[in-house]
Formats: structure tokens, sequence, C-alpha cells
């Protein structure tokens, strides 16, 4: 009998506001170490929290956009536990009653559509950062992130595989990216995942004992360390050992290539919950949900819907266009300013996209402007350019910021559309290949490409294209 895996998400989501959750000090990522900091989110003696009235209208937001149920009525709680990044011994976080719960997400995974519950979203403070020196016998503490204000949304244990739980953390960085939740930087921390994942045999009712992986902070390493975590947990049932499979949480180690347990995970009376005493209670109005829920913007599966109707693009084109909120305003602008939609898809999801990878760029650091390829496709059009210059022309609007009229001017890229020029050229070529003119009179069609291309290299590719084939087949047929 075969096994089934079986993984829950916790992903914990940075709220895109200009304070901490409980005090004045900013929430900008990359100050010196430990600048942003006060009495308040230090936890010294004496001080009170004051909840961020924004950190609550974040979280309503993210409910409605993910689906969930609005509680009306929610609170704060204590979360005991020691642990050096966090200086009161305990964070202020949602037991019992969260503000938000239920949700669907869905998504799609090698053709099937799959609903996948949520459980809750709850509102909690950061903890800090620990920076282990290498070959020190020592770590650093930044306390900057303490009092950071997170949502954590926590799924049911719907996903059955890495592919899916890695599908299900896109679908939702995105709809976060688009209702302006928050940035979804996995490189800066602002989206962090820690996968529950258990294995259990095929037709078993029950769970078996989960392990917890903690903070990955990219597609890439999360689909790695949870194939690694389900294999070795398949491979230890399989062979008999699978009391060794522990409630525990392990980390990531990708030099290693390997999970490496951390501590046995605690249950929820380990952490002694209790109402946070120095905050009342959260009540929240109906107007100020129905308010936010107005505010709500075009959210990926209504635009994915809207993008293939109105631009006639296929399905895989839309989910990489709209799959990034960056990346799908900057091409919806290019063809509000005259771009054809499907030309302008054509080069976004091929020069522009593999230019950012060979530059190693996000899409929200896009060098070139939409007017600027616009403009670049208009000059293709008219025939002032051809694709193949047009390609070099963007290479450098992307490296230099340049436009393309100027690189065009400057480099003299511009097309040769005069038919004399030509001509000429064209004489030279069938002059210099006498074996392909008699293939070509023998019946052998593909002679053409061949002296096509000869045309295009003495040109340096500057040759109107259609003018020199209408010119080269009427001079073979001479």
């Amino acid at each position: 009998m075969g096994f089934e895996t079986i993984i829950g998400m916790e992903i914990h989501v940075e709220l895109e506001t200009k304070s901490k959750i409980f005090c004045s000090c900013p929430t900008t990522f990359g100050a010196a170490p430990n600048a942003h900091t006060c009495p308040v989110c230090l936890g010294l003696p004496g001080t009170l929290p004051v909840l961020n009235e924004e950190v609550v209208n974040l979280a309503i937001k993210a409910g409605l956009a993910l689906n969930c149920g609005i509680n009306y009525y929610n609170k704060m709680d204590r979360k005991n536990y020691f642990y050096p990044d966090l200086p009161k011994a305990y964070q202020i976080s949602q037991y019992d009653l969260p503000i938000c719960s239920g949700g669907i997400v869905e998504i799609e995974v090698e053709g099937v559509k799959k609903e996948i519950r949520i459980n809750r979203i709850h509102i909690e403070e950061d903890a800090g950062k620990l920076v282990h020196m290498e070959d020190e016998p020592h770590s650093l503490i930044d306390y900057n992130r303490v009092g950071v204000p997170l949502i954590e949304i926590v799924s049911e244990a719907d996903l059955r595989s890495p592919l899916e739980a890695v599908e299900y953390v896109k679908v939702l960085k995105s709809i976060l990216e688009y209702a302006g939740i928050s940035d979804c930087r996995m490189e800066q921390g602002s989206l962090r995942c820690d996968a529950n994942i258990s294995i259990r045999k095929v037709g078993q009712e029950t769970l078996n004992n989960k392990v917890e992986i903690k903070n990955m902070n990219s597609f890439k390493e999360l689909i790695k360390a949870m194939e690694k975590e389900e294999k070795r947990q398949r491979e230890l049932y399989t062979f008999g050992e699978g009391h060794k499979v522990i409630q525990e949480t392990r980390r990531w180690d990708s030099g290693k290539g390997r999970t490496v347990s951390m501590r046995t995970k605690e249950d929820a009376h380990d952490y002694r919950y209790f109402p946070e005493p120095d905050l009342t209670p959260i009540v929240i109005s109906s107007g100020l949900v129905q308010s936010i829920k107005e505010q709500l913007p075009e959210l990926p599966p209504a635009k994915k819907i809207r993008f293939t109707e109105e631009y006639h693009l296929t399905d895989k084109e839309v989910d990489i266009l709209v799959g990034d909120k960056s990346l799908g305003e900057f091409y919806e602008g290019t063809v509000k300013l005259g771009a054809e939609p499907k030309m302008a898809a054509n080069w976004i999801l091929g020069d522009l996209l593999r230019l950012l990878k060979e530059k190693e760029l996000g899409f929200d650091a896009i060098p070139v402007k939409e007017e600027a390829l616009v403009k670049l496709l208009k000059l293709i059009e008219s025939g002032k350019i051809s694709g193949k210059i047009a390609k070099e022309v963007f290479e450098e609007m992307f490296i230099t910021g340049n436009e393309p009229e100027a690189i065009v001017k400057e480099k003299g890229l511009g097309q040769i559309s005069g038919e004399d020029v030509i001509e000429k050229i064209i004489i030279d070529i069938l002059q210099a290949n006498p074996q392909s003119v008699e293939d070509f009179k023998n019946g052998k069609l593909q002679a053409v490409g061949y002296l096509m291309g000869q045309v295009m290299k003495a040109t340096k590719g500057q040759a109107n294209p259609q003018m020199a084939k209408e010119m080269l087949e009427a001079k073979l047929k001479e």
C-alpha cells in the first residue's frame, strides 16, 4: 500500500504599515541594527502597548481578499515562551478568538483546480532576528524587527504535495500584493513560510506525527525542503521506523541539502496562553468591514478572467503576467499606451523576462519604462526597424535606459528600405551563390530561405524583410 503526503501551511506576512504594532517605531527594512527600537517594543518594565489601528484594517482586508469570515469580537493573547529574540519573554498574538476564520484559496496544479481551506488569520507581533556569526562562539541580536506587525495565515491540511504547497503560497502572495496588504518581499523576510508535513498510508483516516519546517523564504528552497522532508519520512515508514518521526520543529539546511532537527514541537498548552491584560478586546463594526470591502482592488482571479477575455492571451501567458503585481501593471500600462496586446505580451514574456533573469532583477525593478517599450513596438510596426534589430535596441534600452529612437539613430540601426540599395545587395548575393540559384530553379524552394538569410546577414539585419523577400523572389524568377 502506498503513502500520501499531508501538508498544512502557516504563512507569516509583514503588514505594510509605517509603524510597528504597539509603538511608533518605523518598520522600514535595512536600518542599522537596533536603530528602530524603543522601550515599548523592547518590553522594558512600565511600558504599555497601544494597538495600531491600521493593523486591524489590513488584517480585515486580508480576510476579505481570502474569502474569510470576520470575527467582529476578537482579542489579543499572551503566548509565553523564552527565546533570545523575544525581549519580553512572551509574544502578543491571538489564540482562541482570531480576527478572521475560514476562507478559501483556489489553486491549479497540472491542470487540476483545487480549493485549499484557510483555518484562520490572526494578528501578532514579530520577534527579533538572530545573526549567527561564522566561526564565532556567540550570536548577535537585531531587535529592529521586534513589534513589526504580522498576520499569520493558517491553512487546513488540504495540500497533498510540495508542488501544491508552493502553488498555494504563490497564489496567496499574489493576492496579498494586489490588495496592498504587504510587499511580500520574501528575500527581506516580509513573507515567511512554515510547512507542517506528515505521511500516512493511503486510506488511513488518522494523521501521523507532523514535522514543522520553519522560516523558508524562497519558492526554490521551500520546494527543496519539503521534498527532502517528504522523502525522509517516507523512507522511515517504508523500513518500519515510523516511530522515529516525532512531532518536532526542523530547519532547512540548504548547504547540506536536508532538514535538521531544532527542537521538539510544543503544543498549545505549553505556551500558557491567556488574554493580554494590557489591551482591550477588538470590537469591529459591520460598517468598517463594508467600507474596507468596497476599497478592495481587482484581485488576481478576476484579473485573469479579464486579461483572457480582453487581450485574448493564453492561460499560460495570463498566469505569468497576473502572477506578479508589478509585471501585470507593467503589461497593462504598456497596452493602455497603445501597444498591441499580443505583441506586448510576447516582448514582456520573452526578452524582458530573459534580461531580468540574466541581471538577477525582480519584477519591481524593471529598468524600461512602459512608454519606451511602446515606442519600440511602434518602430517595428512602422517598418523603421526589423524584429532582429529591435532585440538589439531593447537590450540597449534595458542597460542604459535610453529612448529607442536615440539608440537607433546613434548606432545607425534604421531599416534599409531603399529599393536600389537592396537590389544591388541581392544581385551580389545571387552571383556569390550560383548553386542555391540552381537549386531554386530545380524546385528546391528552401533555397529562398538560405538566400534570404544571406541578404539579412549582408545588411546586418537592417533590410526591410518583406521588401527584400519580394525582390529576391522576383530576381530568382527572371
